[in-house]
Protein backbone atom coordinates (compact mmCIF):
# COMPACT_ATOMS: atom_id res chain seq x y z
CA UNK A 1 0.00 0.00 0.00
CA UNK A 2 1.06 3.44 -1.19
CA UNK A 3 1.04 5.64 1.95
CA UNK A 4 2.86 8.95 0.61
CA UNK A 5 -0.67 9.23 -1.35
CA UNK A 6 -3.07 12.42 -0.32
CA UNK A 7 -6.07 10.75 0.74
CA UNK A 8 -7.92 14.63 1.12
CA UNK A 9 -6.18 17.79 2.02
CA UNK A 10 -7.41 21.34 1.89
CA UNK A 11 -3.78 22.98 2.95
CA UNK A 12 -2.36 23.27 -0.86
CA UNK A 13 -5.34 23.36 -3.13
CA UNK A 14 -5.77 21.10 -6.16
CA UNK A 15 -2.50 18.99 -6.72
CA UNK A 16 -0.48 18.05 -10.07
CA UNK A 17 -0.95 14.94 -10.77
CA UNK A 18 2.47 14.42 -11.96
CA UNK A 19 4.77 16.11 -9.79
CA UNK A 20 1.97 16.17 -6.65
CA UNK A 21 2.82 20.00 -5.92
CA UNK A 22 0.52 22.44 -5.58
CA UNK A 23 -1.14 23.44 -9.08
CA UNK A 24 0.08 27.43 -8.16
CA UNK A 25 3.99 25.61 -7.58
CA UNK A 26 3.70 23.57 -10.18
CA UNK A 27 6.78 23.64 -12.26
CA UNK A 28 6.53 20.16 -14.52
CA UNK A 29 4.05 21.49 -17.48
CA UNK A 30 2.95 25.08 -19.10
CA UNK A 31 -0.44 26.39 -17.57
CA UNK A 32 -3.41 24.58 -18.99
CA UNK A 33 -5.60 27.58 -20.12
CA UNK A 34 -8.51 27.43 -22.59
CA UNK A 35 -7.17 30.18 -25.19
CA UNK A 36 -6.33 30.15 -28.79
CA UNK A 37 -2.55 30.96 -28.50
CA UNK A 38 -4.03 34.98 -29.38
CA UNK A 39 -2.81 37.19 -25.95
CA UNK A 40 -5.83 40.01 -25.97
CA UNK A 41 -5.56 43.38 -24.25
CA UNK A 42 -8.16 44.68 -22.47
CA UNK A 43 -8.86 48.48 -21.03
CA UNK A 44 -10.52 47.83 -17.89
CA UNK A 45 -11.50 50.69 -15.15
CA UNK A 46 -14.82 49.21 -13.34
CA UNK A 47 -14.57 48.39 -10.03
CA UNK A 48 -11.01 50.92 -10.17
CA UNK A 49 -12.52 54.53 -9.31
CA UNK A 50 -12.43 55.00 -13.20
CA UNK A 51 -8.69 54.73 -13.29
CA UNK A 52 -7.43 52.26 -16.41
CA UNK A 53 -5.81 49.70 -16.71
CA UNK A 54 -4.24 47.03 -19.00
CA UNK A 55 -5.92 43.33 -18.46
CA UNK A 56 -3.81 40.37 -20.63
CA UNK A 57 -5.67 37.21 -20.81
CA UNK A 58 -4.95 34.03 -23.08
CA UNK A 59 -1.19 33.95 -21.86
CA UNK A 60 -0.18 30.05 -22.39
CA UNK A 61 3.16 30.05 -19.44
CA UNK A 62 3.43 28.46 -16.33
CA UNK A 63 3.00 30.49 -12.60
CA UNK A 64 6.12 31.06 -12.60
CA UNK A 65 7.14 32.64 -16.19
CA UNK A 66 3.98 34.65 -15.72
CA UNK A 67 5.22 36.15 -12.98
CA UNK A 68 8.76 36.97 -14.83
CA UNK A 69 6.96 38.31 -18.11
CA UNK A 70 4.71 40.74 -15.43
CA UNK A 71 7.62 42.02 -13.99
CA UNK A 72 9.60 42.66 -17.46
CA UNK A 73 6.35 44.19 -18.69
CA UNK A 74 5.86 46.71 -15.68
CA UNK A 75 9.41 47.78 -16.51
CA UNK A 76 9.44 48.32 -19.80
CA UNK A 77 6.09 50.45 -19.25
CA UNK A 78 7.53 52.42 -15.87
CA UNK A 79 4.48 51.48 -14.22
CA UNK A 80 2.87 48.61 -11.37
CA UNK A 81 0.69 46.18 -11.73
CA UNK A 82 0.11 42.11 -10.97
CA UNK A 83 -0.79 38.75 -12.00
CA UNK A 84 -4.08 37.59 -11.13
CA UNK A 85 -4.47 33.74 -11.39
CA UNK A 86 -3.64 33.65 -15.26
CA UNK A 87 -4.22 37.43 -16.55
CA UNK A 88 -2.00 40.00 -16.04
CA UNK A 89 -2.56 43.47 -14.77
CA UNK A 90 -0.78 46.32 -15.78
CA UNK A 91 -1.39 50.00 -14.05
CA UNK A 92 -2.79 52.75 -16.81
CA UNK A 93 -4.00 52.39 -20.72
CA UNK A 94 -0.01 50.94 -22.27
CA UNK A 95 -1.98 48.52 -24.78
CA UNK A 96 -0.45 49.93 -27.89
CA UNK A 97 3.44 49.89 -25.87
CA UNK A 98 2.33 45.95 -24.51
CA UNK A 99 1.08 45.14 -28.01
CA UNK A 100 4.61 45.90 -29.28
CA UNK A 101 6.63 44.37 -26.70
CA UNK A 102 4.67 41.09 -26.91
CA UNK A 103 4.84 41.03 -30.86
CA UNK A 104 8.54 41.32 -30.08
CA UNK A 105 8.54 38.21 -28.09
CA UNK A 106 6.87 36.33 -31.18
CA UNK A 107 3.03 36.25 -29.65
CA UNK A 108 0.26 37.05 -31.51
CA UNK A 109 -1.74 39.98 -30.21
CA UNK A 110 -5.03 41.82 -30.38
CA UNK A 111 -6.61 44.54 -28.93
CA UNK A 112 -10.07 44.10 -27.54
CA UNK A 113 -12.76 45.58 -25.64
CA UNK A 114 -13.38 49.69 -25.51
Amino acid sequence: MNKQRTVYSTDLGQLCPDCRQAVKLCRCQPLQSDSDGILRLHRQTKGRNGKPVTLITGVPLSAQDLKKLAGELKKKCGVGGSVEGTSILIQGDKRPLLKELLEQRGFAVKLAGG
